[in-house]
Protein backbone atom coordinates (compact mmCIF):
# COMPACT_ATOMS: atom_id res chain seq x y z
CA UNK A 1 0.00 0.00 0.00
CA UNK A 2 2.86 2.33 -0.66
CA UNK A 3 1.86 5.66 -2.06
CA UNK A 4 -1.42 5.88 -0.15
CA UNK A 5 -1.89 9.37 1.32
CA UNK A 6 -1.30 9.37 5.09
CA UNK A 7 -4.77 10.74 5.85
CA UNK A 8 -6.49 7.67 4.35
CA UNK A 9 -7.21 4.61 6.46
CA UNK A 10 -8.25 1.23 5.05
CA UNK A 11 -10.29 -0.71 7.60
CA UNK A 12 -12.99 -3.30 7.98
CA UNK A 13 -16.47 -1.80 7.61
CA UNK A 14 -18.65 -1.38 10.69
CA UNK A 15 -22.46 -1.20 11.00
CA UNK A 16 -22.32 2.61 11.25
CA UNK A 17 -20.77 2.71 7.76
CA UNK A 18 -23.92 1.28 6.15
CA UNK A 19 -25.37 4.60 4.89
CA UNK A 20 -22.09 5.56 3.18
CA UNK A 21 -21.76 2.03 1.77
CA UNK A 22 -25.29 2.34 0.41
CA UNK A 23 -24.42 5.58 -1.36
CA UNK A 24 -21.25 4.12 -2.88
CA UNK A 25 -22.99 0.88 -3.85
CA UNK A 26 -25.73 2.85 -5.61
CA UNK A 27 -22.98 4.81 -7.45
CA UNK A 28 -21.53 1.48 -8.56
CA UNK A 29 -24.98 0.51 -9.87
CA UNK A 30 -25.28 3.83 -11.74
CA UNK A 31 -21.85 3.46 -13.34
CA UNK A 32 -22.69 -0.02 -14.62
CA UNK A 33 -26.20 0.97 -15.73
CA UNK A 34 -24.75 3.89 -17.72
CA UNK A 35 -22.33 1.51 -19.45
CA UNK A 36 -25.04 -0.99 -20.45
CA UNK A 37 -28.63 -0.29 -19.36
CA UNK A 38 -29.86 -3.55 -20.86
CA UNK A 39 -27.46 -5.69 -18.81
CA UNK A 40 -27.30 -4.00 -15.41
CA UNK A 41 -29.92 -3.21 -12.78
CA UNK A 42 -31.55 0.19 -13.07
CA UNK A 43 -30.78 2.03 -9.82
CA UNK A 44 -33.65 4.39 -10.60
CA UNK A 45 -35.97 1.43 -11.04
CA UNK A 46 -35.43 0.37 -7.45
CA UNK A 47 -37.41 2.03 -4.68
CA UNK A 48 -34.21 3.02 -2.93
CA UNK A 49 -30.95 1.71 -4.35
CA UNK A 50 -28.96 3.31 -1.52
CA UNK A 51 -31.02 1.61 1.20
CA UNK A 52 -30.99 -1.69 -0.67
CA UNK A 53 -27.23 -1.71 -1.11
CA UNK A 54 -26.69 -0.55 2.49
CA UNK A 55 -28.87 -3.41 3.71
CA UNK A 56 -27.08 -5.95 1.53
CA UNK A 57 -23.54 -4.90 2.47
CA UNK A 58 -24.60 -4.55 6.10
CA UNK A 59 -25.77 -8.17 6.01
CA UNK A 60 -22.26 -9.22 4.98
CA UNK A 61 -20.43 -7.61 7.90
CA UNK A 62 -20.88 -10.57 10.27
CA UNK A 63 -20.48 -13.26 7.59
CA UNK A 64 -17.21 -15.07 8.27
CA UNK A 65 -16.85 -15.92 4.57
CA UNK A 66 -16.88 -12.31 3.40
CA UNK A 67 -15.29 -8.98 4.12
CA UNK A 68 -16.35 -5.40 3.45
CA UNK A 69 -13.52 -2.90 3.59
CA UNK A 70 -13.73 0.87 3.55
CA UNK A 71 -11.29 3.64 2.75
CA UNK A 72 -11.81 6.55 5.11
CA UNK A 73 -10.43 10.06 4.90
CA UNK A 74 -11.04 12.46 7.79
CA UNK A 75 -14.18 10.59 8.87
CA UNK A 76 -15.64 10.26 5.36
CA UNK A 77 -15.94 6.93 3.53
CA UNK A 78 -14.40 7.46 0.08
CA UNK A 79 -14.29 3.90 -1.22
CA UNK A 80 -15.07 0.30 -0.45
CA UNK A 81 -14.36 -3.27 -1.46
CA UNK A 82 -16.52 -6.34 -0.95
CA UNK A 83 -14.93 -9.78 -1.22
CA UNK A 84 -16.11 -13.26 -0.31
CA UNK A 85 -15.12 -16.90 -0.35
CA UNK A 86 -17.13 -18.64 -3.03
CA UNK A 87 -17.58 -22.43 -2.98
CA UNK A 88 -16.73 -24.82 -5.78
CA UNK A 89 -19.07 -24.20 -8.71
CA UNK A 90 -19.78 -26.82 -11.33
CA UNK A 91 -21.86 -24.17 -13.08
CA UNK A 92 -18.85 -21.87 -13.44
CA UNK A 93 -16.31 -24.72 -13.79
CA UNK A 94 -14.15 -23.39 -10.97
CA UNK A 95 -12.93 -24.56 -7.59
CA UNK A 96 -13.44 -22.70 -4.31
CA UNK A 97 -11.92 -19.25 -4.61
CA UNK A 98 -11.86 -15.75 -3.32
CA UNK A 99 -14.11 -13.42 -5.30
CA UNK A 100 -13.92 -9.64 -5.30
CA UNK A 101 -17.49 -8.59 -6.00
CA UNK A 102 -17.24 -4.82 -5.61
CA UNK A 103 -14.53 -2.20 -5.70
CA UNK A 104 -15.42 1.47 -5.93
CA UNK A 105 -13.60 4.69 -5.14
CA UNK A 106 -15.50 7.96 -5.04
CA UNK A 107 -14.58 10.40 -7.82
CA UNK A 108 -12.92 12.79 -5.35
CA UNK A 109 -10.33 10.18 -4.36
CA UNK A 110 -9.58 8.43 -7.64
CA UNK A 111 -5.97 8.15 -8.82
CA UNK A 112 -4.69 8.46 -5.25
CA UNK A 113 -3.92 4.78 -4.62
CA UNK A 114 -7.16 4.09 -2.74
CA UNK A 115 -8.45 1.52 -5.23
CA UNK A 116 -5.17 -0.37 -5.25
CA UNK A 117 -5.00 -0.27 -1.43
CA UNK A 118 -8.54 -1.66 -1.11
CA UNK A 119 -7.77 -4.34 -3.70
CA UNK A 120 -4.52 -5.31 -1.96
CA UNK A 121 -6.21 -5.56 1.44
CA UNK A 122 -9.02 -7.71 0.01
CA UNK A 123 -6.47 -10.01 -1.65
CA UNK A 124 -4.49 -10.18 1.60
CA UNK A 125 -7.62 -11.24 3.52
CA UNK A 126 -8.49 -13.88 0.93
CA UNK A 127 -4.92 -15.22 1.10
CA UNK A 128 -5.21 -15.40 4.91
CA UNK A 129 -8.39 -17.45 4.44
CA UNK A 130 -6.39 -19.99 2.41
CA UNK A 131 -7.86 -19.17 -0.98
CA UNK A 132 -5.75 -20.48 -3.87
CA UNK A 133 -6.85 -17.73 -6.25
CA UNK A 134 -8.92 -14.57 -6.56
CA UNK A 135 -11.51 -14.05 -9.28
CA UNK A 136 -13.31 -10.85 -10.19
CA UNK A 137 -15.34 -9.35 -12.97
CA UNK A 138 -15.29 -5.87 -14.41
CA UNK A 139 -17.34 -4.09 -17.04
CA UNK A 140 -15.73 -4.47 -20.45
CA UNK A 141 -15.83 -0.70 -20.95
CA UNK A 142 -14.16 0.09 -17.60
CA UNK A 143 -10.62 0.60 -18.90
CA UNK A 144 -9.29 2.11 -15.68
CA UNK A 145 -10.37 -0.85 -13.57
CA UNK A 146 -9.04 -3.30 -16.13
CA UNK A 147 -5.64 -1.57 -16.09
CA UNK A 148 -5.56 -1.71 -12.28
CA UNK A 149 -6.42 -5.41 -12.21
CA UNK A 150 -3.89 -6.25 -14.89
CA UNK A 151 -1.21 -4.25 -13.06
CA UNK A 152 -1.97 -6.30 -9.93
CA UNK A 153 -1.46 -9.56 -11.87
CA UNK A 154 -5.01 -10.53 -12.86
CA UNK A 155 -5.45 -12.18 -16.25
CA UNK A 156 -8.56 -12.45 -18.41
CA UNK A 157 -10.12 -15.92 -18.17
CA UNK A 158 -13.75 -15.51 -19.26
CA UNK A 159 -15.73 -13.08 -21.37
CA UNK A 160 -19.39 -12.59 -20.46
CA UNK A 161 -21.67 -12.11 -23.46
CA UNK A 162 -25.30 -11.04 -23.33
CA UNK A 163 -28.15 -11.53 -25.81
CA UNK A 164 -31.37 -9.59 -25.24
CA UNK A 165 -34.51 -11.60 -25.93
Amino acid sequence: MTGLPSDIVIRRAEPGDAPALGELGAKLMRVHFALDPLRFLDPGGNDDAEAGYASFLGSQLDDESSIVLVAERRGRIIGYAYAAIEPLSWKELRDECGFIHDLLVDEVARRSGVGEALLDRAIEWLREQGMPRVVLGTAAQNEGARRLFKRRGFRATMVEMTLEL
